[in-house]
C-alpha cells in the first residue's frame, strides 16, 4: 500500500459505506424493564384506548357543562350533589340535569357529565348543594376515552429507539414485552507488538491497551455488543487468522491498527482480503483520524481505525457509530449539543475537518469552550474534555470569542 493514500471527506466516506448496509434481520423479545435504549424490530400498535375511561384532570365536581353557562360570582349556578366517585372504582351514579358529583384527579367521570368544575371555582352551600362561580366548556378539565392514544394507532415505528417515557407509554397500554433488534455483535481487535493487556506492566517501548476498552464502551453506548478479541502481533499471518475468526462470529469488525505506516499498510491488505467488495475508503480528510479504513466484506462492515486513542475514538464516532445505528434500523442520533463561546483560537488547515476536544467552563453566567490541545496518542486529552468542536473543511481555523456548537460526549 502506498504511504500517501487518497483521502475523501467524512461525508463521502459515510456515503460510500451507508449505501451498502442492510438491516440486521434477527430480533429478540425482551421484558419492558430491560428494553431501554433498544431499537424496535417492528411497528407497535396500541391494543387499547388510553385512557380507557373518561378521567378528571382536576379535583372538583363532574357536571353537565350547560348547567354552568353564565355562572359568575355575582350570579352563581346552584347544583345539587348526587354523590362521589371513589378513586379506582367504577362510577356507580349518573349526573342529571342540575346535578354535580365530587371527583378527584385521575378519577373516572360518571355517565351524564361532560366537564369538571375545579373545586376552587365552587362554594359549598350546605351538605347537598354547591354554587359554581365560573362556567366550564364541554370537555374542560377532563380526558375523554382515547385522548392519549386510540386502539390500533401506531405507537412507535420500527427502528425507534426506546426512551424512558416510551417504556411508560407501553406499560400504559399493557405491552410488557417488545421485539427489539438484536444487538449488533462488534468484534474488536487491537494490534501492535508494542500493545500489552491493561492488567500487564508494560516493558520498555510498550503501552497498555486503551482502545479496546474505549471502543467497547462506545459500542455499548450505541447499542452494540462488543466482543474483545485481544491483541494481535505485527505478524501478517497471525493478524489475518485472528481477523477472519473474529469476523466469522460478528456483524462488524473493528481493527485498531498500529501507529507505524508499515503496520497500517499490513492491516489494509488484510482488510482487503476479508471479502468483497473490500476497501471502500482508505484515508479521510479529518484530523485526528486521517488513516481510517472503511470496508465491506461480503455484507459485513469492517473498519480499520488508527492506533492512537484520540484518533480511534473520533473515527468511531464519525463512522462506526452511524453504521451500528443503521444496522439496527434507527435513524441518525440526536447528539447532545450546546452552544459556547470559544476561549482560545483554534488553528486549522483548509481541506480537512478538525475535531478539537474542549472543556466547558461557566464564567459570569456564560458558557465557554476551552480547547484541550494534545497529541492523538494522549487519551487524557479526551478524558479532560466535555465535548468536541468541529472545524469545517473550508475554514483555516476559528477565532477566540466565536460562538461554536459543542457536541457533548
Amino acid at each position: 500500500m502506498p504511504e500517501l493514500f487518497q483521502v475523501v471527506t467524512a461525508d463521502e466516506a459515510n456515503a460510500r459505506l451507508q449505501g451498502l448496509l442492510t438491516l440486521l434481520g434477527h430480533a429478540e423479545q425482551l421484558p419492558l424493564a430491560e428494553a431501554l435504549d433498544r431499537v424496535l424490530f417492528q411497528d407497535l400498535l396500541s391494543p387499547c384506548d388510553l385512557p380507557a375511561f373518561p378521567r378528571s384532570t382536576m379535583d372538583g365536581f363532574a357536571v353537565r357543562a350547560a348547567d354552568t353557562f353564565g355562572a359568575s360570582e355575582g350570579l352563581p349556578a346552584y347544583l345539587t350533589l348526587c354523590g362521589e366517585v371513589t378513586m379506582g372504582r367504577q362510577a356507580d351514579l349518573r349526573v342529571g340535569s342540575g346535578q354535580a358529583a365530587r371527583v378527584h384527579t385521575g378519577g373516572m367521570l360518571p355517565p351524564g357529565s361532560d366537564a369538571v368544575v375545579m373545586v376552587e371555582h365552587t362554594q359549598a352551600v350546605d351538605a347537598t348543594m354547591i354554587e359554581v362561580v365560573r362556567p366550564v366548556a364541554v370537555g374542560e378539565n377532563m380526558l375523554p376515552v382515547g385522548e392519549d392514544v386510540r386502539a390500533g394507532a401506531l405507537l412507535f415505528p420500527r427502528g425507534h429507539r426506546l426512551r424512558p417515557q416510551d417504556l411508560g407509554g407501553l406499560a400504559g397500554v399493557g405491552l410488557t414485552s417488545v421485539a427489539v433488534v438484536a444487538r449488533p455483535r462488534v468484534a474488536l481487535l487491537a494490534t501492535g507488538d508494542e500493545v500489552v493487556a491493561a492488567d500487564t506492566t508494560p516493558g520498555p517501548g510498550q503501552v497498555r491497551d486503551i482502545n479496546s476498552y474505549t471502543l467497547a464502551a462506545l459500542t455499548r453506548r450505541v447499542g452494540g455488543e462488543p466482543v474483545l478479541w485481544g491483541i494481535a502481533p505485527d505478524d501478517k499471518a497471525t493478524l489475518h487468522r485472528m481477523a477472519v475468526a473474529a469476523l466469522e462470529t460478528a456483524d462488524v469488525l473493528v481493527v485498531s491498527a498500529g501507529s507505524s505506516v508499515s503496520t497500517r499498510d499490513m492491516t489494509a491488505e488484510i482488510i482487503a482480503s476479508l471479502g468483497q467488495p473490500g476497501i471502500l475508503v482508505h484515508g479521510v480528510a479529518i484530523q485526528p483520524g486521517k488513516p481510517t479504513i472503511l470496508a465491506m466484506a461480503d455484507g459485513r462492515p469492517v473498519f480499520g481505525l488508527p492506533g492512537n486513542p484520540v484518533s480511534a475514538m473520533a473515527a468511531f464516532e464519525l463512522f462506526v457509530a452511524p453504521t451500528l445505528r443503521r444496522l439496527q434500523g434507527s435513524g441518525e442520533a440526536l447528539s447532545a449539543v450546546t452552544t459556547a463561546r470559544l476561549a482560545r483560537n483554534i488553528a486549522s488547515k483548509p481541506g480537512r475537518e478538525d475535531l478539537v476536544p474542549v472543556r466547558l467552563e461557566r464564567r459570569a453566567d456564560q458558557l465557554w469552550a476551552d480547547p484541550v490541545f494534545g497529541k492523538s496518542n494522549q487519551i487524557y486529552t479526551l478524558a479532560r474534555a466535555d465535548g468536541i468542536v468541529r472545524v469545517p473543511l473550508d475554514h483555516s481555523g476559528l477565532y477566540a470569542d466565536t460562538l461554536v456548537e459543542v457536541r457533548l460526549f
